[in-house]
């Protein structure tokens, strides 16, 4: 994979779609539609380096999104970029608001309770509509998953990684 510093993955081409050139993207991004709106540029993260791409043309299709790139016409094109990750250039990131956080900045982040012990690190996302829910792999034992809720996450410090959390009865059962 090439350097990635200022640039953040919004996505994996997990497979093609059609004959016409169409790739199926899993995107890890809160602005999917943004990202993959027409004329949006984009970076394939090959093992030759990265390529720059602009979407001609996006749809959402159970879960995943099929996007199609400007000079693509056929499978074979675009066949050799499954699996590969996609990112937008860091300066096209818009600004977000107070409490609004990009995946990478909580991706890798120490969970800590109340009393800063650890809990683990959050090694995924999910997003389920009501509120996103952190999935925390701790050590010796099955993966916690938190939810994005005021309740329980008390604290986020994206310079440090580190998140506090108050460990509700259950929660971590």
């Amino acid at each position: 994979m090439t350097n990635t510093d200022n640039f953040f993955k919004v996505g994996t081409i997990v497979n093609t779609h059609g004959i016409r050139g169409e790739v199926k993207i899993m995107a890890i991004t809160d602005f999917a539609e943004e990202r993959f709106q027409k004329g949006a540029s984009l970076f394939i993260d090959t093992k030759q380096g990265r390529v720059p791409v602009t979407v001609k043309s996006s749809r959402l299709h159970k879960n995943a999104w099929l996007v199609l790139f400007d000079g693509v016409s056929n499978i074979n094109e675009i066949e050799k970029y499954k699996g590969d990750d996609v990112y937008v250039e860091g300066n096209s990131r818009p600004e977000l608001g107070d409490d609004e956080y990009y995946y990478d900045e909580i991706i890798d982040s120490e969970v800590v309770d109340l009393s800063g012990n650890h809990i683990g690190i959050v090694k995924e996302i999910m997003t389920t509509g009501a509120n996103d829910v952190w999935i925390v792999k701790r050590e010796g034992q099955s993966d916690a998953l938190i939810p994005l809720i005021d309740d329980v996450v008390k604290e986020i410090n994206v310079n440090d990684k580190l998140i506090t959390i108050d460990v509700l009865e259950g929660l971590l059962d």
